[in-house]
């Protein structure tokens, strides 16, 4: 068994690896193969795709995604043998922590890679929420002013430097500030729409935001802001995830994630 490249004419085949529960992988494999600090791979059973998997670099973090394999080859310790070729993509590229959110199925095979729990995301949906009035003026569309504030904020708060990956999607961003200090901001171009707060009222009131066109959120369970907030309204999580992680531990803020990017970033 050998893991190749994963490259571009390799999209139109993913059909056949696309689960029936998760979003279009689609997008995500365009993404990994023009990105420079992605790195995604496959592996190739009698002229088939039978598993495919990617490596997101952020400096001295990375993060595992899109580690599938084909119904077929289950069971063959395919995606295991993918895990680990990721783990040597991001130890080549000198990474001391290495992320990923486990599926209930991928949980055993990532434990079994020397992956340990951090925490566990909850998943809402089908939130209806009345909101009325405008959002708060404390609201404001991004500024190039901002960009440094939400940096630190993201990088103090994540314990990455995610900078070349949100420097793609400031532009179209919203920031919560008093004056002229970032309390949080909220990427809706990023993922399913990050948002990071450094306190629980711009936590919420972006969570509000992004509620007005959106009925899905996922945070840790660690925010309990967040999940008092939704408790009070009367919903309750539909399933939870494992964050889990492999080598150097980060005092990441668990706390001040209102919405998480997606599951192959975190």
């Amino acid at each position: 068994m050998e893991t190749s490249i994963f490259t571009q004419p390799d999209i139109g085949l993913l059909n056949q690896l696309q689960p029936a529960d998760w979003p279009d992988i689609v997008p995500n494999f365009y993404f990994y193969v023009d990105s420079p600090f992605c790195f995604p791979i496959k592996v190739v059973i009698n002229d088939a795709i039978a598993g495919i998997g990617a490596a997101i670099i952020h400096a001295d973090v990375a993060w595992l995604g899109h580690i599938i394999v084909h119904p077929e080859h289950r069971s063959k310790g395919i995606g295991f043998y993918i895990t680990q070729n990721l783990v040597d993509i991001a130890h080549q590229h000198r990474c001391q922590t290495i992320n990923l959110i486990a599926t209930a199925m991928g949980a055993p095979v990532y434990e079994k890679a020397g992956f340990i729990t951090e925490t566990e995301y909850l998943f809402f949906k089908d939130i209806q929420i009345q909101l009325p009035g405008l959002p708060t003026l404390n609201i404001k569309p991004y500024q190039e002013k901002f960009l440094q504030q939400i940096l630190a904020i993201d990088q103090t708060n994540s314990q990455e430097n995610r900078e070349p990956l949100l420097r793609e999607h400031v532009k179209t961003g919203l920031i919560y500030c008093n004056d002229d200090t970032v309390e949080g901001y909220y990427l809706p171009g990023l993922g399913e729409g990050l948002i990071i707060a450094n306190t629980a009222c711009a936590g919420i009131e972006l969570m509000k935001l992004h509620l007005r066109t959106n009925d899905k959120i996922a945070f840790p369970k660690n925010n309990s802001n967040a999940v008092n907030f939704l408790y009070e309204k009367g919903y309750k999580e539909i399933r939870t995830a494992k964050r889990m992680r492999l080598g150097k531990a980060r005092n990441v803020i668990f706390s001040s994630i209102y919405n998480r990017i997606a599951g192959n970033i975190g």
